[in-house]
């Protein structure tokens, strides 16, 4: 089921089971949320898109690869429901090689990868790292079955008017399933919305961003002057916001935020707002 809201003249969302476009990044494997479309054009990118879980187990990480949807309209409302199956692992493949197998190799990418996360001055060393072993061993990201598979189920109700997605998300039985962290991401693309704002006054630009940095105000908002879009979103209690914009050639291209959840709550919610730029 594809499903599409339009919202403001020439501005829609779309969900639909597993790629939308951006088949060129990696991230095309993944099941992506609800993208922004202007005048024909997603706006994703790499990005995977608003509302999107992402469960962490220790440093390792499951991504969903696929969903499953229902839609009611309500007039001005939609409503959709999406349960998210979250199945697959990062993993990497070299020239002739296929998928690596080592585990040692991974337990070092994920370390790392959490370190990265974590530890804002280790992000430009790792980065060079990273980008170096890339380029000299013919290392690609790709994403296959991680042998560990839990539904999430996410609701979505978009007002058509106001531009504002309030957002639902089921939680219970992480704990059980071994989950330490669920984080649900709110993405769109990079080259789109490379500005940063937030209600204490902060203005960011490009890499002036960061890749994982926690927010502290109040409400935050991601830019895009050229499609006259923002996209906003407050913080709520019990959970840690953080913004990150990541721009690397044919790799790379997100922009958003991702809210950092326990696994003990059973229930988060929080409400995302799209609005015109004048």
């Amino acid at each position: 089921m594809d499903i599409t809201i339009p919202l403001f003249s020439e501005i829609y969302l779309k969900i639909e089971p597993v790629s939308t476009n951006g088949e060129s990044y990696p991230t095309s494997r993944l099941q992506k949320g609800l993208i922004l479309i202007s005048n024909g054009q997603e706006l994703a990118e790499e990005g995977v898109g608003f509302g999107v879980p992402v469960l962490k187990l220790g440093v390792k990480t499951i991504f969903p690869g696929w969903v499953e949807l229902s839609c009611k309209d309500d007039g001005s409302r939609q409503e959709i429901s999406a349960k998210f199956i979250l199945n697959l692992e990062e993993r990497i493949t070299g020239h002739g090689l296929g998928s690596i197998k080592s585990r040692p190799l991974y337990q070092i990418k994920n370390y790392l990868a959490d370190l990265y996360r974590r530890s804002p001055p280790t992000r430009g060393p790792l980065l060079v790292i990273s980008n170096a072993l890339r380029s000299s061993f013919g290392w690609q990201t790709t994403y296959e079955d991680a042998g560990y598979s839990h539904k999430v189920k996410v609701n979505y109700t978009v007002d058509c008017h106001t531009g504002i997605i309030a957002v639902a998300v089921d939680t219970a039985g992480l704990v059980e399933d071994g989950v330490t962290e669920l984080i649900l991401m709110n993405e769109q693309g990079a080259r789109n919305f490379d500005r940063y704002s937030d209600s204490s006054g902060l203005d960011l630009e490009g890499e002036e961003i960061g890749s994982w940095n926690e927010v502290t105000a109040e409400r935050a908002s991601f830019l895009s002057y050229a499609h006259r879009l923002a996209f906003t979103l407050p913080q709520i209690k019990g959970a840690r916001l953080f913004r990150g914009r990541e721009f690397i050639g044919s790799r790379l291209a997100w922009s958003g935020f991702g809210y950092s959840i326990p696994p003990g709550l059973e229930r988060f919610s929080y409400t995302l707002s799209i609005e015109r730029l004048p």
